[in-house]
């Protein structure tokens, strides 16, 4: 089995390597030269925990090649996945779909015998159709079937979720584009994988619905964070409290300063978009939209709150940068608009990200970038927290008191104990949770106690 995987941006170049590493033989393809170069000499162009040292094992197998020729890769190739980016489009929301309507195109001219062309980058419904149109029009003579095959990668964790995955989702439309597939993917029908095959439309509306579903939890938790805030309840009690139904499960019951990255926020968008075209509008998905952008801006306010009112003359260290732990990915991260949030209500940032900061200081203008947590506190008025790496899990206290000029710390993801730093002796501000938990909490008498869960 050959497959050619056109684009090496984050799904396109997990997915080949992954592929490559159930044994097929894979071609990645892009027209970026200098990316095709550095990742021949060895050099990963995103990311993502494990990735590097799978790539390497595999092109020394002999499985995996990068290559700018799309003519050869696509002629020898049983399959064909394109996996370009489909960003939101300027002014409407819309996904921006002419880089894989250019695919198709060109791909279309490279045929030769039955191939099997794949969507993995994330479309909406009709996409297949089109694709399809395409190639039939401009190759009417070519032996070819298209399939909808959407990703379902966590960033930072996209290894395990490609190799050991909830289900894979295949929307096909004849049993020669099924059997093609089903061989792709045969170890993880070994594996007793749950695979569905469906229709096109209906697997590239699985994606939108997932993604939505998704940050509709997040954003869910986020509003009882706020209503935690204001009755003095404890959200991440109440997150436990839900999670334990089976109906609910506690996935994505984080409260936080909102969701970001690559999918969420583009692909909510683009699913309201469509639902309003269709004439049946996602009323649900267009509030979280809209809930999920102006939380972003409400968490740069918290942090200012917690100076007194204002920010002016203030020094904010900002300790995380990306949208997510384990990624170095800062495409609609929360902390761009918490910075923005702070320098306009005239507060000095000095921040630092283990992996984000090359691709923050594009996006961030007059941030004084540091090298290390601690070096954002040096003479700060207070830190805070945006992004949990594990780098920020276990700081030492007395060393940010000798540091800060005054010992407060937001902690935009409740990654410490309130009462543990209310001990430590700092002013300590989390989300959703009263100021000092177990310590301020109005103590019941032992009769009146339910059996509880430790959190």
């Amino acid at each position: 089995m050959r497959v050619a995987m056109v684009g090496t941006g984050y799904v396109g170049l997990v997915s080949g390597t992954c592929l490559s590493e159930f044994g097929i033989d894979v071609t990645c393809i892009d027209k970026v030269a200098e990316k095709i170069e550095a990742l021949r000499a060895g050099k990963v162009t995103i990311f993502e925990p494990g990735l590097e040292n799978l790539i390497a094992s595999n092109v020394a197998a002999g499985r995996l090649r990068f290559s700018t020729d799309l003519k050869a890769a696509v002629a020898q190739a049983d399959a064909i996945f394109i996996a370009v980016g489909t960003p939101s489009r300027r002014g409407d929301g819309h996904a921006d779909l002419s880089y894989v309507y250019e695919a198709a195109a060109e791909i279309a001219d490279c045929l030769e015998g039955y191939t099997l062309v794949v969507t993995k980058s994330t479309v909406p419904v009709a996409t297949g159709r089109e694709v399809e149109r395409i190639i039939r029009e401009r190759r009417p003579d070519a032996d070819f079937d298209v399939a909808s095959n959407p990703e379902f990668l966590r960033e930072g964790a996209a290894i395990n979720d490609f190799m050991r995955p909830d289900r894979v989702v295949v929307g096909v439309e004849t049993e020669r584009a099924r059997d093609v597939m089903r061989e792709i993917y045969r170890p993880l029908f070994l594996n007793e994988t749950p695979v569905l095959f469906t229709s096109r439309e209906t697997a590239e509306l699985i994606k939108y619905a997932a993604n939505s579903f998704l940050a509709t939890k997040i954003t869910f938790i986020n509003e009882m964070a706020d209503l935690c805030e204001k009755v003095g309840a404890d959200v991440q009690v109440v997150a436990r409290g839900i999670g334990l139904d089976g109906r609910i499960g506690s996935k994505f019951l984080h409260a936080g300063p909102g969701y970001g990255g690559s999918c969420f926020p583009k692909d909510t968008v683009a699913l309201a978009r469509l639902a309003v075209d269709a004439g049946a509008a996602t009323k649900i998905v267009e509030t979280v939209v809209a809930v999920n952008e102006a939380r972003r801006k409400a968490i740069g306010q918290k942090i200012i709150d917690a100076c007194g009112g204002t920010g002016e003359g203030k020094t904010v260290a900002v300790l995380g940068l990306t949208f997510k732990p384990n990624t170095d990915d800062m495409r609609e991260a929360p902390s761009l608009d918490v910075v923005r949030v702070l320098q306009e209500a005239g507060a000095t940032v000095r921040a630092y990200d283990p992996e984000g900061m090359p691709e923050a200081k594009k996006q961030l203008d007059d941030v004084v970038w540091c090298e290390g947590p601690y070096e954002t506190m040096v003479g700060a008025d207070v830190v805070t927290i945006i992004t949990e790496w594990n780098a920020f899990r276990a700081l030492d206290f007395g060393r940010m008191k000798g540091l800060l000029k005054t010992p407060l710390l937001v902690d935009l993801r409740n990654i410490y104990n309130p009462g543990e730093m209310e001990a430590a002796g700092f002013d300590y501000h989390s989300v959703g949770r009263p100021a000092a938990l177990g310590f301020s909490q109005p103590k019941q008498s032992a009769s009146g106690l339910l059996n509880s869960v430790s959190v």
